[in-house]
């Protein structure tokens, strides 16, 4: 934690930085060159362009109108910002720093997990302490995995690290418990199988959350450069440098649309363990009914992603509410439902 802590201060002096440089908005992107501060000209709109012609003579020439094509986001040609750096080169090193530091984080955190799986002499998944440190383990992992692979995704660092720090910090304060072995029904092959596939799926789609939740900011940020309006302070040194809105709504719509099936095998795994604990596939258990509802919400944002009129906002929206019942599924159930099949003394299933 004391490693994340100080990549979180190299992420914030990367961020402050780069609020600093004067790298170019995307008001003139949206604009086709406009200088910053001044409205962009809007979709449609006529140029007028001088051209200076061999003799000497000029001639004014009018660009026909731009019709962009119709889609949600429909800006499809705004650029991706500079990123969390801005352009400066400070908050560029800044940047790095934070990303190895977080490197080495990710191996200390991951050596703990590997420990406490020595420890216990099973998965280190079995309670809410084991799933919650695991489960940040796996979303900076899959953070560091693009980076590698070269997207853009620095930006995601400050919003990772922090809720990382959130997590572990609850993790060893109120959900910590003492090593202890799984009850005789639970010692199956499958708590490596089921268990481990939640762990990835819900570090995946909470990634993909993040990057729901920057669509949803830049979208309406870009929309209202585009209807020439004047940006606030935060959007002006935050919002532009992310990717465009279309950027991230492919990055988003990308995870989940992997993560899902993925998501869909847990369920079944989790079936066929259920039968071999307690003798049945499928019973509503509380935990089961909010996995199934969590799968609906996720299909549906799919599907309203292949239907028109739900592209873009409508589909993060759904996107969102689907990882809201995610956690609830794991935070809600475990910790207020007493009734369910799948705590056992705070063991989570």
């Amino acid at each position: 934690m004391a490693v994340y802590t100080v990549a979180f201060l190299a992420y914030i002096a990367e961020w402050t930085f780069g609020s600093r440089s004067k790298v170019a908005r995307t008001a003139a992107a949206l604009g086709a060159g406009a200088p910053p501060g001044k409205p962009a000209a809007a979709d449609g709109d006529a140029v007028r362009v001088t051209v200076r012609a061999a003799g000497g003579s000029t001639r004014v020439l009018t660009r026909p109108r731009v019709i962009t094509r119709s889609a949600t986001p429909a800006r499809d040609g705004v650029p991706d910002g500079p990123g969390a750096a801005g352009g400066d080169e400070r908050g560029d090193t800044y940047g790095r720093i934070a990303v190895s530091l977080t490197v080495l984080a990710f191996l200390l955190h991951a050596g703990g997990v590997l420990l406490r799986a020595l420890a216990v002499q099973r998965a280190p998944w079995a309670n809410m302490y084991e799933f919650s440190t695991t489960f940040s383990l796996v979303a900076v992992g899959g953070f560091l995995g693009f980076l590698a692979a070269r997207r853009n995704v620095r930006w995601l660092g400050l919003p990772l690290v922090t809720t990382v720090l959130l997590d572990l910090g609850l993790a060893v304060t109120v959900l910590y418990t003492e090593t202890d072995q799984l009850p005789p029904a639970l010692q199956s092959i499958w708590l490596w199988v089921h268990v481990s596939l939640a762990i990835v799926c819900g570090a995946m789609f909470y990634l993909g959350m993040v990057a729901t939740v920057a669509f949803l900011l830049r979208d309406r940020y870009e929309g209202r450069l585009a209807d020439g309006g004047t940006p606030g302070r935060f959007s002006a040194s935050v919002l532009e440098r992310l990717p465009s809105s279309v950027s991230l709504d492919k990055f988003a719509y990308r995870i989940n649309a992997v993560v899902f099936p993925l998501w869909t095998f847990t369920i079944i795994a989790g079936a066929i363990w259920a039968e071999s604990a307690w003798g049945r596939y499928w019973g509503w258990d509380p935990k089961e009914v909010w996995s199934l509802i969590t799968w609906l919400g996720y299909a549906c944002y799919l599907h309203a992603r292949a239907t028109a009129g739900w592209r873009g906002r409508k589909a993060a929206y759904l996107a969102i509410a689907a990882f809201l019942c995610f956690l609830f599924n794991y935070y809600g159930v475990n910790m207020f439902v007493d009734d369910s099949l799948h705590s056992y003394a705070g063991v989570e299933d």
